[in-house]
C-alpha cells in the first residue's frame, strides 16, 4: 500500500457530490454515477489502495456506455494518468477489478433510459440523481472471481 507516514495527500478517499459528479463529467447522467457508485463500492470492500488496484471497464466503447468509465475513475481512484483503469469493448456491461491475486466482477442492472423528447436532457438529469441516492444492490450485482 502507498502510505508513506509523512505524506498528508496519498490515498484520500474523495466523496463526490451529484454536482462533483456533473463538474467532472460536463453533465449529469446516469453512468458517471453507476460508475461512481461502483468504483466506490470496490474502494470501499474490495481495495482501498487505487495504486494497488486495476480495473477493465467492459462496455460499448461508445457514450452514453462508455461514461461508466468516469465515474469508475472518481470513485475508484484508478485513474488514466496511472494507467490502472482501461476501457474494453465488450457488448455486456461490467466492470472487473484487480488487486494483488483477488479479483471481482461488478455488473451494472439494466435500465431503460426515458424517451427522446424535449424534455430528455432533464430527464436524464433527475433519473441520475435518483441513482445516486439507490443501495448499492439496487444499482449492480457483485460477484467474486
Amino acid at each position: 500500500m502507498h502510505n508513506h507516514p509523512d505524506c498528508r495527500y496519498m490515498n484520500l478517499e474523495r466523496v463526490c457530490s451529484i454536482k462533483d459528479l456533473a463538474g467532472f463529467h460536463g453533465h449529469l447522467g446516469p453512468y458517471v454515477v453507476l460508475g461512481y457508485r461502483i468504483g466506490r463500492y470496490a474502494r470501499r470492500y474490495f481495495c482501498e489502495d487505487p495504486f494497488s488496484m486495476r480495473v477493465d471497464v467492459y462496455c460499448s466503447g461508445t457514450t452514453p456506455q462508455s461514461c461508466l468509465a468516469d465515474g469508475v475513475q472518481l470513485g475508484s481512484g484508478c485513474t488514466l494518468g496511472k494507467r490502472n483503469i482501461e476501457i474494453l469493448i465488450s457488448n455486456e456491461m461490467k466492470c472487473v477489478f484487480f488487486a494483488d491475486e483477488k479479483k471481482i466482477k461488478i455488473t451494472p442492472k439494466p435500465y431503460t433510459p426515458p424517451e427522446r423528447d424535449s424534455d430528455y436532457e432533464l430527464n436524464i438529469e433527475k433519473y441520475a440523481e435518483e441513482l445516486y441516492y439507490l443501495h448499492d444492490d439496487e444499482l449492480f450485482t457483485v460477484e467474486e472471481l
